[in-house]
């Protein structure tokens, strides 16, 4: 009897929590934040709005309308940014929150994979996403773990269920290449080391581990199309072909079936033409686009995600081989970018943040992009509403406009004269909460 007793109680209980969790978040959705905004840069239009309302209800934003006709709700509470200009939360479309730029002195990329700890990486990790959130990036796509497995999966769900503070999380899991195309390099022939990604050898293989990957909860899958690259015998830039066309277009199908996309890291060359004609959804990096390869991606839709800032960073000695190759890379990829933006290419932000220190402000991708001649309106729609297209979640991030999640930013500048204030921001909400505010004027209530 006694057990039984013991047995309601814990029921009652069990009752009671649920009961208080569904009034918190009851709660939640009845919670309302208005936010008066000096200038509006919402995602999409391609003019701001002065003197902006945007009222917030729980996790979406319910209305955006010029402050002299915004009805307040009783009881909102209300932050005053009216020096600012808001923007919708940024999205970077390619980070690596597993890697933290590592510096070749201490044992590079292979000391990451071979000496530090999974547990300790996970740690590096949950600091590069609140990173990332401090500095109004809500949202990532991360684009493999280098060897961490599924690390992300891990960190996605810390995030979702609130035990740490970071982005909304596009994962892709352990990313797909071929025997010989990717590091650990360069040992004893016999020993058998670890690898940054799966690696799989014919179209069989190829399948079975997207599957894998979308089995264990992969957003998409990433697949390295190409690996080293050198200076040729003409001066060109040559990049090491890996997956063959029919490994790639196993892969697709099965991923287009998954409902989910493919994005490749590519350079250029053979490569290329294989990623395109395998069906890539997004090229990754493309340094060296050809005239055929920017009409492929055109006519199938092909998404560019250049990280253009990563290819100025650690460069080698200028009279070494290695030297001549960064040298080239940063070269052609500039007139890529150049020539993609004058044909209309669709192009999202990405940074390969974690190739980068994530101490590094993530925002100066942004300068590259306005300075080979993209406006600065259309990098930050590369990294608003564009970026959400791509990620299939257009309308609901990336932009701020009813009916999409409160990812909502701010700066002290204006960006459209100064990219650079991007660099440097006030104020974050993500998903209806406050996570930043470096504003002036502080937040109040009224009644």
């Amino acid at each position: 009897m006694k057990t039984l007793k013991n047995h309601y109680g814990w029921i009652l209980l069990f009752a009671v929590v649920i009961s208080a969790a569904a009034q918190q978040k009851d709660n939640r959705a009845e919670s309302w934040t208005v936010i008066r905004a000096g200038a509006l840069i919402d995602g999409k239009s391609d003019q701001p709005r002065r003197d902006q309302v945007v009222i917030v209800r729980g996790n979406r934003i319910e209305s955006v309308s010029a402050a002299a006709t915004a009805k307040i709700p009783p009881g909102a509470t209300v932050i005053d940014l009216s020096k600012a200009t808001l923007l919708p939360g940024l999205i970077d479309s390619h980070t690596h929150i597993f890697l933290q730029g590592e510096d070749p002195a201490h044992g590079g990329y292979d000391a990451n994979i071979l000496n530090a700890p999974l547990a300790l990486r996970a740690a590096r990790a949950t600091v590069s996403v609140r990173r990332a959130l401090e500095q109004g990036f809500t949202t990532l796509r991360d684009v493999e773990t280098e060897g961490a497995g599924y690390g992300d999966v891990g960190i996605k769900q810390a995030i979702e269920q609130g035990y740490i503070p970071g982005p909304r999380l596009f994962i892709s899991t352990r990313a797909i290449s071929t025997t010989g195309g990717y590091p650990l390099e360069g040992y004893a022939p016999e020993l058998d080391m670890p690898k940054g990604a799966q690696i799989v050898d014919g179209p069989v293989e190829a399948r079975k581990a997207a599957r894998e990957q979308l089995d264990h909860g992969a957003d998409w899958i990433k697949v390295y199309m190409t690996h080293r690259s050198w200076v040729g015998k003409n001066g060109e830039l040559v990049s090491q072909p890996t997956l063959t066309v029919e490994e790639l277009r196993a892969i697709v199908d099965e991923t287009h079936g998954w409902g989910k996309k493919v994005a490749c890291h590519v350079y250029g060359g053979i490569g290329l033409r294989r990623a395109l004609d395998g069906g890539c959804d997004s090229i990754e990096h493309g340094l060296d686009l050809d005239d055929a390869a920017i009409s492929q991606m055109l006519k199938q839709g092909t998404w560019y995600v250049p990280t253009i800032s990563v290819y100025y960073t650690d460069w080698a000695a200028a009279d070494t081989p290695a030297g001549q190759r960064d040298r080239l890379r940063a070269s052609v990829h500039e007139q890529s970018f150049k020539k993609a933006l004058k044909a209309g290419v669709k192009i999202a932000f990405g940074t390969d943040m974690g190739g980068i220190p994530w101490s590094e402000p993530i925002a100066q991708e942004f300068s590259r992009m306005v300075e080979l001649g993209m406006p600065p309106m259309g990098a930050i729609q590369s990294a608003t509403s564009r970026a959400a297209v791509m990620l299939d979640m257009e309308g609901k991030i990336g932009v701020v406009a009813p009916g999409a999640f409160a990812d909502i930013i701010a700066v002290g500048g204006d960006p459209l004269r100064d990219i650079k204030v991007l660099e440097n921001v006030q104020f974050v909400m993500k998903d209806g909460t406050v996570f930043k505010n470096e504003s002036k004027n502080e937040s109040s209530s009224r009644p």
